[in-house]
Parts: structure tokens; sequence; C-alpha cells
């Protein structure tokens, strides 16, 4: 299938690469144009432009930082917008803010395009070895017909619904509720290791029982070894997604305390200069907070 795809970050890199591999026929656009070299290596297209790529096939891929980069990519001159053809479809793949993707759609809609909502779930060795999970939701002919650039990215497509909005708040909460088990994990590994027990044995208590998916797997891992520094998704891009959860439940008034103290453990390590390292670095502030660095 042909389509084009914007924003060549961490993760948008390992899924464009995973798209070109599975033998679409892909153009590439990002602002540092050093970032096309790997994809146009193995035979991706480079776009001069956005509205070069919204052209390319009428089917566009984003898979941008945050609402401002959004926001830039599809509105104003040249923005997919007004790039885009009519029946053009927009498939959005960060993780944006509810109203934003409200907006967008709307916006989309009025210019006789659509919008997909399909945020993401899984750091890029995910997307790597195929285990990426798409959440997805719009409208459903638009859904069938980018089918296929959606398999290709990962294990499973989840539909979540007609209005793109559902998709968003999925990974929203997908989100939330991972840095709450990460900052979770932070106070028990802080507790049983204040008592004199070793990080590893208590990891291996806890992915062989009750708690041995792979969110506990794979981020007590990181705890249990200190590994802050092997980034996947770091603490800055954390905080954004908590606040943008919380922001969303105060939209429709659901109250979310366990977001709260997520989002403070992770101030915190704003405030130490972590930001750029992974989110599991939530447990040292733990750690911190309990006399223990």
């Amino acid at each position: 299938m042909k389509a084009a795809f914007i924003g060549l970050g961490r993760m948008g890199q390992v899924m464009a690469t995973r798209l070109v591999q599975g033998g679409h026929e892909l153009m590439v656009y990002n602002r540092t144009a050093a970032k096309l070299a790997p994809l146009t290596a193995l035979g991706a297209k480079a776009a001069g432009s956005l509205a070069e790529a919204a052209r390319f096939a009428g089917v566009v891929i984003t898979m941008v930082t945050d609402d401002a980069a959004l926001r830039t990519v599809s509105e104003g001159s040249g923005g997919l917008i007004e790039a885009l053809p009519a029946g053009g479809i927009h498939i959005a793949m960060g993780t944006h803010r509810v109203q934003v993707i409200q907006k967008l759609a709307e916006a989309h809609a009025a210019a006789g395009q659509v919008l997909l909502s399909a945020p993401v779930l899984g750091r890029p060795e995910a997307v790597s070895a195929g285990r990426l999970g798409v959440l997805v939701a719009g409208e459903p002919a638009a859904v069938e017909r980018c089918r296929p650039l959606l398999q290709s990215l990962g294990r499973r497509v989840f539909e979540a619904g007609r209005d793109p909005r559902a998709a968003a708040s999925m990974k929203l909460a997908n989100n939330m509720l991972l840095g709450c088990a990460i900052a979770a994990m932070g106070e028990a590994f802080t507790l049983v290791q204040k008592c004199g027990a070793d990080a590893g044995a208590f990891y291996d208590v806890l992915t062989d029982g009750l708690f041995a998916g792979p969110a506990y797997s794979i981020y007590g891992r990181l705890i249990a070894d200190k590994a802050w520094d092997k980034v996947g998704f770091t603490v800055a891009l954390g905080l954004k997604d908590i606040e943008l959860a919380m922001d969303a439940g105060h939209g429709v008034a659901v109250p979310l305390p366990s977001a709260a103290v997520c989002r403070d453990r992770l101030i915190g390590a704003v405030a130490h200069g972590n930001e750029e390292r992974d989110w599991c670095v939530m447990a040292l502030e733990q750690a911190r907070a309990s006399g223990l660095a």
C-alpha cells in the first residue's frame, strides 16, 4: 500500500522502517532531513515538503511528539488539511489530547477528509519485534482501507469505535495505568530493599505470580537493574501523557487520584534533571524520598 509517514523520532523511525520492510511504498518527511537517510536506504522516497507527502497517496501517517507538532503539520499553509485531496486520510498515531483530536477530526471533515486516531501501545523494541498494539477509531471505511498499514505495524489492531476521541482516550488511560504501575513498583522495590531484601529476588517473586504480565516484567527488570538510561519512553513524554490523561478526566468529570501521584514523581524526576531518562526513574525518586539515594 502507498502512504506517507511524517515524524521520524525514536518511535517513528522504527515504525516507518517496519512499513518499508513489510513491502509498503512509503514516502517519508521529517523536519530534520538527516533522519530520512536510513529509510531512503531501504527504498523509501524522501518528501521535500508536507504538501508533497500529503499528495503522494492521499494517506498520511503522523507520529509526532505532541499536540503543538500535530497542529503544525496539520494546519496552515502547506499543512495536511490544505494539501490532502478530498477523501484523503490522516492517521494520527501519536499520543494527543482528546480535545485536539476532536477538533482536528472536525477540521478534516470540513475539508472532505478523514482523521483516524490510531495511537500505539509499546516501546520501540516492541515495534521491531512485531509486538506493537495499535488502537484505531474513526470512519469504518477508512479503517478498512488502512488496515494493511495498521496490521503491518504489530501484533493486533484494536478497534475503538467511530469517534476518534475513543482511541485517544484509550491510549491515555493505558499510559496512565502503566505510569501508576511503575510508580507503585518503585514503592514496592524501595520497601523491600530498605528491609534488606535483594531487588533481583523481589523481581523474581513479582513476575512469577500475580504480576507476571509485560508491564511488570519489563519495567520491574529495569527498576531492579537501575536501568534508568535504557530509554524507551522518557520522563518528559511520560509527564506529558499523564497530564493529558488528567486533562481528559477533568473534561468529563472523572477524578484520577492515582495519576496525580504518578505526576508528582515525574515532576520530581524533572527537578533532578532526569527528564530525558526512562520514566522508570520514578523508582529512583521513590528511593530518594525514602533515604536510599
